[in-house]
């Protein structure tokens, strides 16, 4: 299992530059993901779900209809974005471009 490291700020920022939408609000790294109805939003989330339980770095979420927003931050290195935090944003982003 890959080990949560810290970023730098220059790492945060090239990561960001690589993630389209993402920002960074209250420290955390943070998203929200519109689809066409409530189903494709949920089935989003069932593999995140997946993909963040295989990681065991799970995202703080919220679904309301159409729209998921997510954010991510890692626990165990002080509630501060790690490279996990990057991983986890990069599939979510590929399997956000499937359920559209």
């Amino acid at each position: 299992m890959t080990r949560a490291i810290v970023l730098s700020e220059e790492e945060l920022q090239a990561a960001l530059a690589e993630l389209p939408g993402w920002e960074v609000v209250n420290g955390k790294l943070h998203k929200t993901f519109r689809f066409a109805d409530f189903t494709a939003a949920f089935g989003f989330m069932t593999k995140v779900a997946i993909e963040a339980n295989t990681m065991n770095h799970h995202p703080e979420w919220c679904n309301v209809w159409n729209r998921v927003t997510i954010e991510l931050v890692t626990h165990e290195v002080g509630n501060r974005i790690s490279n996990l935090d990057v991983m986890l944003a990069k599939k979510i982003e590929s399997l956000a471009g499937e359920a559209r």
